[in-house]
């Protein structure tokens, strides 16, 4: 072996479950509790006994080294072990949004060339539509049918080594304006991404990390399942988020650490506080998507775990951004570089930000180890998302003279309104500063004299009456008139991902559809 090396270097998953399985064979790895309060516990060395019979079935049905495994389940073990099992084999998955349209899966199971499906009875007619529409013609397996957790025990027909710069995953972004794109996830990226959460929140064989985020999201890949797998811990899985019983959870399973987003915590503060929620052994909570100084009050007077926010795309496998989980953490900031990687704020001209002056971050780093290894089937966008060396994120932050970033807002959230620019995010938090506002989201919109109007999205707290006159004069005597909202819409309901990021992309479609005198520039 030659070359510079990394953390992740001749390293994949499966690799470091076998490690695991022959140090502490006994130890939990993964803790599962199901819809109905009862829980399923798998050692380090159960679980990977289990993935070997699950690849043997696997295999039988057809899966092939370098061939795809669509992957369409709930949270459940029987998506962890296709996953690790498929990379026993040489494979890799594609895991799909259990929200997903018969039409939006079969693009991805097309596109990805899926050799075959993995899903539940819940989801096996819409699965099964995508893939007649996509002309899939290989197996569909049925988790239930299967009885993967039950399949007698077995060595996989062949063992494979796979190369940690093999492909293991091809996870679909959201798309916006156009196609999601399948983001093309190699062993050494998984290595990679749970060294650097395993550091950065200082895991131990004694954390045990909860999460009910969504397993075909890549933050319970990367962050939960990585990072415990590279720290020896456990994983304490939840089928999904429930804002009336996360708490009495963590408790149960004397969870350390946990994996949330602002839009759950929310949901979280806006059920009824119980005195015993403080009894958590919660060391460090990390989230994405800031907290308004409301939420934080009322995380810290109920709940009192210390919250970490951190940043982090699908395509930065890791998170380069993150707080200190020892101290220092600022909540309105996203960190400071994290360990393994190099970041830069630049401005449109290219050259380097000042302090505190916003622009855009790119993170360095080597595709297919600590950035992905580039788009399925894109090359040309691909190659633009990866430029020089640096992955170009298209989103606009700031640094302070600490080094302490600062998100501002996504590039496509910059609104042109009669020559200023002005962040969605900064109306957005004048808005959600106002006591009855629960959310709130401003996208920007064609306007024919101003360039764009500015329209907020907005969704009161049960009970609260406000008018849209009543917020715009809010703001009024908070922001500059050019950055207060020309629109104010009133709702009962934001779309939101299943990880809770607000579907703008979708206001904004709803909108113009509403008001097709606005006049769509292109």
């Amino acid at each position: 072996m030659s070359g510079s090396l990394t953390i992740a270097a001749a390293r994949t998953p499966t690799g470091i479950l076998d490690e695991g399985a022959a140090l502490h064979p006994d130890r939990p790895l993964l803790v599962y509790e199901d819809v109905d309060g009862d829980v399923v516990t798998f050692s380090w060395a159960q679980f990977r006994d289990r993935l070997e019979a699950v690849a043997t079935y696997l295999a039988a049905a057809g899966l092939e080294r370098g061939r795809r495994l669509h992957v369409h389940t709930e949270n459940r073990p029987e998506f962890l072990l296709a996953w690790f099992a498929a990379a026993r084999l040489g494979a890799s998955i594609v895991p799909t949004n259990t929200g997903s349209s018969a039409h939006e899966l079969a693009y991805v199971i097309e596109h990805a060339g899926a050799q075959m499906s993995l899903t539940e009875l819940a989801h096996a007619g819409v699965v099964e539509t995508a893939r007649r529409r996509a002309r899939s013609a290989g197996a569909l397996v049925l988790c239930e049918t299967a009885e993967l957790l039950a399949l007698p025990s077995a060595a996989p027909p062949e063992v494979v080594d796979p190369s940690p710069t093999e492909e293991l995953a091809v996870l679909y972004t959201s798309g916006t304006t156009a196609r999601p794109k399948g983001v093309r996830i190699t062993n050494a990226n998984y290595v990679y991404a749970g060294e650097v959460v395993a550091a950065g929140v200082r895991l131990t064989p004694a954390d045990r990390v909860l999460t009910a985020l969504p397993l075909f999201h890549a933050n319970a890949q990367y962050y939960t399942t990585m990072g415990t797998l590279a720290s020896g811990g456990t994983i304490v899985l939840l089928p999904r988020f429930s804002a009336s019983r996360f708490m009495e959870q963590a408790i149960r399973h004397r969870a350390t650490v946990a994996s949330l987003f602002a839009a759950p915590i929310r949901m979280l503060l806006a059920q009824k506080p119980r005195s015993d929620w403080r009894r958590h052994s919660l060391r460090a909570v990390l989230f994405a998507q800031n907290l308004g100084r409301a939420d934080l009050e009322r995380w810290e007077a109920r709940i009192g775990a210390p919250l970490v926010q951190l940043y982090g795309m699908t395509e930065t496998i890791g998170p380069p951004l993150m707080n200190p989980v020892t101290g220092g953490a600022r909540p309105d900031s996203v960190g400071r570089v994290s360990l393994g990687y190099t970041c830069r704020v630049v401005r449109d001209d290219g050259e380097s930000a000042g302090i505190d002056e916003p622009g855009q971050l790119l993170v360095g780093g080597e595709p297919g180890v600590s950035l992905m290894a580039g788009y399925l089937n894109d090359d040309d966008a691909s190659a633009a998302a990866l430029e020089g060396g640096w992955l170009q994120t298209g989103d606009v932050v700031r640094v302070d003279a600490e080094g302490r970033f600062y998100f501002v807002d996504r590039r496509k959230d910059m609104v042109k309104r009669s020559g200023e620019n002005v962040a969605a995010s900064e109306v957005e938090a004048a808005i959600a500063a106002h006591p009855a506002v629960a959310e709130v989201a401003v996208v920007g919109v064609p306007d024919p004299i101003r360039d764009e109007e500015i329209v907020a999205f907005v969704v009161l707290h049960g009970g609260e009456t406000l008018t849209p006159a009543e917020l715009q004069a809010w703001c009024a005597q908070r922001l500059a008139k050019f950055r207060v909202p020309g629109v104010v819409e009133l709702r009962t309901i934001l779309p939101l991902t299943p990880v809770g990021k607000i579907q703008k992309h979708l206001l904004r479609a709803e909108y113009l559809e509403t008001n097709p005198q606005v006049e769509v520039v292109t």
